[in-house]
């Protein structure tokens, strides 16, 4: 009576399973693209590209001439100021008037000297409010400046070294998060792959459990089997009832994890599908090791904070002497009307040089280039190192990515011969020929191989995108893992 009800209720909770969730064959292909295209860390690494790309268009904007125009209008006053008479007393006197300025500006930093160069024309219009009143123009028609640090650090230049790797970096970066996101799905989905059969195996070692313990019934009451073999035949049965419970409430959860990553809607059951076919083939560490230095972010990222370690080393070197040229040179004019401000012109023109040079700071600059030197060493022993554990994982990774296709083969032939030693223990025992431990040793066997092929597999597949990750290499398609930046910078 009870097995009818166990059986009638599992009917039932499957029906309104059925009607309230719409089943949906997933597989790992198309979990993967989902996962590249809808789920949270895929859009990370996406804003995080977009934020690279506009810190890059930034630094090559500060490249280009940049157009400015600076204006007052108006500017009154009418206030009192303090002013010195000829035998040296102090009295105030009053100001009462009204200025507008006017000034167009365009500037273009020089990369390759680090200076500045400006074109400038201005116009500045005053009238005296007070008695008597009185209006004035003055009017720098053109003026050309030029800003010129000598000896100090050419930032502009450093920089030009700098960004172009920082972008290179952001954009090789962004492509192995792509592959990251990838091993992240694959992750989930064989998660739930794995409870899915392991799902099937406990309903199909609970009806077995519950066969055998029907016929082990039968043969105790012909006294074919002893009371023994039969308590451990019901006691499997309730092992599998529970396996089955346990094995239910894995699949929900994991479907849950997967269904949350990949963004599709809780009403919608997965179902997973074991891949028919492994990618790659036989790969060589020397050509993935070239690959992986030539496209990574990895590689990347090493010679910019060598660029940046440097750059810091020549800050220090330049902040212990500080001179600076400023000059100009162009036209004013100053009249009572407007058309008087520009004609006749006089010349306008300034020469500046400025230095500051340190006679005593008792060794703070050069304690300062000595810690920048410092500085770099470390960050060259901590590269080398890097580098070389980087190898080492290349390496590493390769051998186990070519072992590993013999290891899925190994364990589908284990899988295969498990299932089919289990069915003929299963018969051999309905005939009264083994005992239940060899039984229950067979079924544990069966169990083991098949989770043992799923493993095996993700190993497989969780290698080959870590491949990718590492190299920005599309093994299959034999070309690089490319994506339109442009086109998704839009």
């Amino acid at each position: 009576m009870k097995k009818v009800v166990f059986i009638v209720c599992a009917i039932l909770t499957g029906a309104l399973l059925s009607e309230a969730q719409t089943v949906r064959s997933l597989t790992l292909d198309e979990a993967i693209a989902i996962a590249r295209r809808s789920s949270v860390d895929a859009a990370v690494a996406l804003n995080e590209l977009r934020t690279a790309y506009w810190e890059y268009r930034i630094f090559r904007a500060d490249l280009l001439p940049e157009v400015n125009f600076n204006a007052t209008v108006p500017s009154y006053r009418k206030s009192y100021t303090p002013y010195q008479l000829g035998d040296g007393s102090y009295t105030f006197v009053r100001n009462n008037y009204l200025q507008m300025t006017g000034e167009v500006s365009v500037n273009q930093s020089i990369w390759f000297t680090g200076g500045t160069l400006s074109l400038n024309t201005s116009l500045d219009f005053m009238r005296q409010l007070s008695s008597p009143r009185s209006s004035r123009y003055m009017s720098i028609p053109v003026a050309i400046t030029l800003n010129q640090p000598i000896f100090g650090t050419n930032h502009a230049k450093w920089n030009r070294r700098i960004e172009p790797v920082r972008y290179a970096e952001a954009k090789a970066r962004f492509i192995s998060e792509t592959e990251e996101v990838a091993m992240t799905a694959i992750n989930h989905y064989f998660n739930l792959l794995m409870a899915r059969e392991q799902v099937r195996i406990a309903e199909q070692n609970l009806a077995n459990s519950e066969k055998l313990y029907e016929v082990a019934r039968a043969k105790r009451a012909m006294g074919q089997i002893s009371e023994n073999d039969l308590l451990q035949l019901e006691l499997n049965v309730l092992d599998a009832r529970a396996a089955y419970t346990s094995s239910l409430s894995d699949l929900k959860s994991n479907m849950f994890q997967l269904r949350s990553f990949l963004g599709i809607a809780e009403d919608v059951e997965l179902e997973p599908v074991i891949p028919a076919e492994i990618p790659g083939g036989e790969l060589t560490y020397d050509d993935v090791l070239h690959r992986a230095l030539l496209n990574s972010s990895f590689a990347r990222n090493l010679r910019r904070r060598q660029l940046e370690a440097d750059y810091e080393v020549a800050k220090a070197r330049g902040s212990m002497r500080e001179i600076t040229l400023f000059a100009q040179i162009g036209f004013t004019g100053t009249s009572d009307a407007f058309s008087g401000a520009y004609d006749p012109l006089k010349d306008n023109q300034v020469v500046q040089l400025g230095m500051k040079i340190p006679l005593l700071d008792w060794g703070k600059r050069r304690g300062k280039v000595k810690v920048a030197q410092s500085n770099r060493e470390v960050v060259e022993s901590r590269l080398r190192q890097e580098n070389m554990n980087f190898s080492q994982d290349i390496f590493v990774l390769v051998e186990r990515f070519n072992n590993q296709r013999e290891q899925v083969a190994i364990a589908s032939r284990a899988d295969e011969i498990a299932v089919r030693r289990y069915d003929t223990n299963v018969k051999t025992f309905m005939v009264g020929k083994i005992s239940t431990l060899d039984l229950n040793d067979s079924q544990v066997k069966k169990d083991e191989s098949r989770r043992e092929y799923v493993n095996q597999l993700f190993h497989y597949w969780y290698y080959y995108y870590q491949l990718r990750s590492l190299t920005l290499w599309d093994y299959d398609k034999s070309a690089p893992i490319d994506h339109d930046i442009e086109r998704l910078m839009r």
